[in-house]
């Protein structure tokens, strides 16, 4: 697994984070796209998931709240901009204040059966990034996220 900034008009404000992973990409799509899997991998670790709605379709809407090991509790609103079975999810990423805190594309390619899962979040300035990955450890966060994915994807195709 790896994170990097791409060499891009973008890369000051990208967070990019990709990992192959062992199971074949409709699989991975689903865990990504059904709340009743998401509830068991999406957040870091120690975070638990509770969706209130999940429509993924263009102009969807997924509302979630993440809850920290700390007891804390963060709202999120996820609005659909694309949504290509089982390729790409396109969309914005904030809360009911901020919206559109981040622009978030992850996609879902094909490696000989395995996924090529590539998580690119685009912040609205090199400040927001910065400030996300060192007061909110968005960096960590999101390899931990990605993490307890491959390993909840593993048990769903056993």
């Amino acid at each position: 697994m790896q994170t990097m900034t791409s060499p891009s008009s973008t890369a000051d404000r990208e967070i990019v984070t990709t990992r192959l992973i062992d199971a074949p990409r409709e699989l991975v799509f689903e865990a990504w796209t059904d709340p009743k899997h998401v509830a068991h991998w999406f957040g870091p670790d120690g975070f638990k998931t509770t969706t209130q709605t999940m429509d993924v379709r263009p102009g969807g809407v997924w509302r979630f709240t993440m809850r920290g090991p700390d007891g804390k509790d963060w709202p999120n609103v996820v609005t659909y901009e694309q949504v290509v079975r089982p390729e790409r999810l396109v969309y914005l990423h904030g809360d009911e204040t901020e919206p559109d805190m981040f622009h978030n594309t992850v996609t879902f390619d094909d490696e000989d059966g395995k996924t090529a899962l590539t998580m690119r979040a685009v912040f609205k300035t090199a400040a927001a990034r910065d400030f996300v990955a060192r007061e909110r450890g968005a960096v960590e966060g999101g390899q931990q996220t990605i993490s307890r994915l491959e390993r909840y994807v593993r048990s769903m195709g056993r």
